[in-house]
């Protein structure tokens, strides 16, 4: 195998590669066979992350080379060895080796030496302008030689400093050259790092599912190749924290971390994934863990002279401790130092380090600084998408400290339909809802000053404004995949097995790792789900709302800096009121929850009391509004945190239609809501229920033509086929809520568990839906102000209303109370009234089940 192969081979297969050269160092090589064996395992030994061998093997390669007449092969051995002693630290010697082979140069030689220069230039020392010249020298070096491994490294090479300039379009097509120039080559690692840098294409431009679909083929491949690439886990771990998926980033981050160190990696990437880890751990509010990874990868930076990587590491640094408490006078200097450096490297980087400089100076009452550096900030707003959401904010916060509040609230509008525009490219429920955590600040910003200014109108626009937000906008169902259907499958049968088993040896634990293999497998397939950029949301026209409400009362609970407060719309009128603490409206639903649990399992001795309880529940949440109620129906959108309300525990609300729903909007949306042209009744029984067959035979009575799934017939297939557009389906089986993954929450069916997961796929929700499931309306707070579940899946896909449980309830007790509540839905009752009518009873099985929707 000559030079060429075996180098060749180093970077596609290189275990294999590292085989071959130790056998030719083994015997008695030639010098030429021995600078090749050495050059080979040096370039594996760097990609593997193990600098110090690579050196060391490189400066054998470069020995032996001299000794020979090949002064091309000489030249391009000192090249790799000046790119793995800058990737090792040693950046003064390396650019020098680099330096020194280039000038005079032409052809296929000059084009791999300049492709190497332009790395270390772009990736290691963001010297961009300068990279970019020498890939643009290398590309057309390379053209048309037939030399389609190193033409595909040009192409690569000037697509990372383009994507790195902003570029993106160019970079795009470029990388897509290069993969398809690596494929055809057989170069696998770096047909991989080709698709992971186009994954890192489409996220700068803004299409995270298409990004991380790509990185995740990428990691695919590498794991499968043995193969430590630190760029690939660094883009990712951007990749998830702009999703908000930040558990997952600070795992896969963390992981490559220890990979590196373990084998004393190169300096370079290992301080790169420092900087990633520290940004991961910030988001995961482990403000301590983030300060000491960001100071460790200022001093690699600095050590390696790479000055803007230790400036983007700093600023990082100075975020972190903002945002833990931070408001010294060193801080804010800091800042300007910083901001003044990122002016010159980087100017989109710039605008993050301005805001945050400006407001530093905001928390330490400095007004014209602030001004000045938010002023700068704030002009980013017109430039490219990585700027435009921090130069709102700015706008915002100029405007808010000046006192022009109409001004303030213009950006906080600008900003938020910024975000909205980010939120449609995402196809996922759960990444559509941890983005909206990006506008949190600008909504607050606005719905405070509302507050402020005791405006119930304001106050419940910009509570609408970001509110439920993910359910405004119609949900993408995921794409017809059978492997995600057979991925489901396989989950309800494991999981069906691992609850029917008793064994508790050794195969239990490798059935717990199966389920979390296929629930990760599900959940990757599902966040992949591309957008759809032409949706709009749909405004609430509070005009509208006062008159679809009629006689009935909407109460909408506002959570603004641990206060509590109503708005309460009813009569055309909306009027504000302070409640208290949101800390105790939130202990007193414990206590509340916790009673029903109690006595719906009869666990207790005594008979809680849960009137009073109910009344103390009912002082924390609505305060002096009981007035403002009147006597007819009643609507409420609590917050996120407040979402499992007992309602009907509250000695006002006992007897009275009540409402639950997400938002104003969505309730106006449920009113408009039409039944399907035919009136489709499906009654479905789970197993393992002590009731459940006599609750779904006693409902049958009421509705013989009903579609009846039981007695081992409730499999998902069926109740899938089953209840998509019924007008009516009542479920009566087990249901879990998974607070750690909430769409995971699921009803046990006969074989296995049907998830939200499965729901989603619906084309058509149930118009209502009855769950006289345990825990059934529960849902997971998420982003701003969603709830990810079970109730709010059917009401995004088209559910008008639903009943469902907050707490576990008891089987036998819940069989009346369905009955009579499908009595009164017969005589023409809607939910919240046929709900009202079973609240008659002091029992706690009725008081735990709320009626959210129209």
């Amino acid at each position: 195998m000559d030079a060429d192969d075996l180098h060749a081979l180093a970077l596609s297969r290189p275990t294999e590669a590292l085989r071959i050269a130790h056998e030719v160092l083994a015997g008695t090589p030639s010098d030429a066979e021995a600078a090749a064996a050495h050059h080979a395992a040096g370039l594996v030994h760097r990609d593997f992350g193990d600098i110090r061998e690579a050196v060391a093997e490189l400066k054998a390669a470069y020995r032996s080379i001299r000794r020979t007449t090949d002064r091309d092969r000489e030249d391009e051995i000192l090249a790799t060895l000046g790119v793995a002693l800058v990737m090792g630290g040693q950046t003064e010697r390396g650019l020098a080796a680099l330096d020194a082979v280039v000038p005079g140069r032409t052809g296929v030689l000059a084009g791999r030496l300049l492709i190497r220069r332009s790395w270390v230039l772009g990736a290691l020392l963001g010297r961009y302008a300068e990279a970019l010249a020498d890939a643009e020298q290398a590309v057309e070096s390379l053209a048309d030689t037939g030399d389609l491994i190193w033409e595909a490294r040009a192409f690569q090479m000037r697509a990372m400093v383009l994507l790195a300039m902003g570029v993106i379009d160019r970079a795009d097509n470029d990388f897509a050259r290069s993969e398809e120039l690596f494929a055809k080559s057989g170069q696998e690692v770096e047909y991989a790092d080709a698709r992971q840098a186009r994954g890192a294409a489409a996220f700068a431009r803004g299409d995270l599912p298409t990004a991380m679909q790509l990185s995740d083929d990428a990691q695919q491949l590498v794991e499968r190749l043995g193969v430590l690439e630190p760029d690939l886990y660094a883009n990712k771990c951007l990749m998830l924290l702009a999703a908000g998926l930040t558990h997952e980033a600070l795992v896969g981050i963390n992981s490559a971390l220890e990979r590196i160190e373990a084998q004393r990696g190169s300096s370079a990437r290992h301080a790169e994934l420092l900087l990633c880890a520290g940004l991961a751990a910030h988001a995961a509010g482990a403000f301590e863990l983030a300060e000491r990874r960001n100071r460790d990868a200022i001093r690699l930076f600095r050590r390696q002279q790479r000055p803007w990587w230790a400036a983007r590491a700093e600023l990082a640094l100075l975020q972190t401790r903002f945002a833990n408490g931070g408001r010294t006078a060193p801080l804010l200097r800091a800042g300007q130092r910083i901001s003044a450096m990122l002016d010159e490297l980087d100017r989109d980087l710039a605008a993050e380090a301005h805001l945050l400089t400006g407001r530093i100076a905001l928390a330490r009452n400095d007004s014209a600084e602030a001004v000045r550096h938010l002023s700068i900030a704030a002009r980013a707003r017109k430039r490219g998408l990585r700027t435009r959401g921090a130069g709102w904010l700015a706008q915002a916060l100029l405007h808010q400290d000046s006192g022009r509040s109409r001004g303030m609230l213009g950006a906080c509008r600008q900003g938020l339909s910024l975000i909205e525009i980010y939120v449609r490219t995402l196809g996922a429920t759960e990444l559509r809802a941890l983005a909206t955590a990006q506008g949190a600040e600008l909504a607050a910003m606005a719905l405070g000053h509302a507050v402020e200014h005791g405006s119930g109108r304001q106050v419940l626009e910009w509570s609408e404004r970001w509110r439920a937000t993910v359910l405004a906008i119609p949900p993408v169902r995921p794409p017809a995949d059978d492997g995600l259907v057979a991925d489901l499958a396989a989950l309800r049968d494991l999981t069906q097995r691992m609850e029917s088993s008793h064994d508790r040896g050794p195969g239990k634990s490798h059935q717990h790792r199966e389920r979390e293999r296929l629930e990760s497998a599900v959940r990757r397939r599902v966040l992949l789900t591309p957008g759809q950029l032409d949706e709009r949301r749909e405004r609430l026209r509070i005009a509208e709302l006062l008159e679809q409400l009629g006689d009935r009362t909407l109460v909408e609970l506002v959570d603004l800096e641990d206060q509590l407060y109503a708005v309460v719309a009813s009569h055309r009128q909306v009027r504000l009121r302070p409640i208290g603490p949101t800390s105790v409206a939130t202990h007193a639903l414990s206590h509340a929850l916790f009673a029903l649990r109690r006595e719906n399992a009869r666990r207790g001795r005594h008979e809680l009391l849960l009137d009073p309880i109910g009344a103390r529940l009912e002082s924390a949440l609505l305060g002096n509004t009981l007035q403002r109620l009147g006597d007819g129906p009643v609507v409420v959108v609590p917050t996120g945190r407040l979402h499992a309300v007992p309602w009907s525990l509250l000695p006002s609300l006992r007897t009275r239609p009540t409402s639950v729903v997400p938002s104003a909007a969505a309730w106006v949306r449920a009113m408009r809501a039409k039944p399907p042209g035919v009136d489709r009744v499906v009654l479905i029984g789970g197993p393992h229920l002590s009731a459940g067959r006599e609750e779904v035979r006693r409902l049958a009575e009421l509705y013989p033509d009903a579609v009846l799934l039981a007695d081992g017939s409730a499999t998902a297939d069926a109740v899938l086929e089953a209840i998509d557009g019924a007008s009516l389906v009542h479920v009566a089986a087990h249901g879990t809520f998974r607070a750690d993954s909430p769409l995971f929450s699921a009803i046990e069916l006969d074989d296995g568990p049907l998830t939200v997961y499965d729901f989603e796929r619906l084309k058509r929700a149930p118009h209502r839906m009855v769950l006289s499931s345990c825990s059934s309306a529960l849902g997971g707070p998420s982003g701003a102000d969603e709830l990810v579940g079970l109730v709010s899946a059917l009401v995004a896909l088209g559910s008008a209303g639903v009943v469902a449980s907050v707490v576990p309830v008891s089987d036998p007790a819940t069989v009346p109370l369905m009955l009579r509540l499908h009595e009164q839905l017969r005589a023409g009752d809607g939910l919240a009234e046929a709900l009202a009518r079973t609240h008659e009873s002091d029992d706690a099985t009725a008081r735990s089940f709320i009626a959210l929707g129209a």
